[in-house]
């Protein structure tokens, strides 16, 4: 079972467009289908449903959609240092 902050993590990388949920199962363990149900369980349902139409059919979500040439899963000046 996830902690407080990995849970937090997972929310947030599953929001996040460029994040694949390949990257979520690489770092957590978590499948996508195991990612929705945290996602249905944690959101309010509103959330969740915004949430589900905005990755649906994604191609930045799924590796096998996505453009060979996207090599990272986040835009580089995301993580500027402070």
């Amino acid at each position: 079972m996830l902690d407080l902050e990995a849970k937090h993590r997972v929310i947030e990388m599953a929001w996040e467009d460029r994040t694949p949920f390949e990257a979520i199962t690489l770092n957590y363990g978590l499948t996508e289908a195991q990612v929705i149900k945290l996602m249905r369980r944690e959101l309010k349902p509103s959330s969740f449903r915004l949430w589900r139409a905005r990755v649906t059919g994604r191609k930045t979500k799924h590796l096998a959609l996505r453009d060979p040439a996207v090599s990272r899963g986040y835009c580089p000046t995301q993580y500027k240092p402070r």
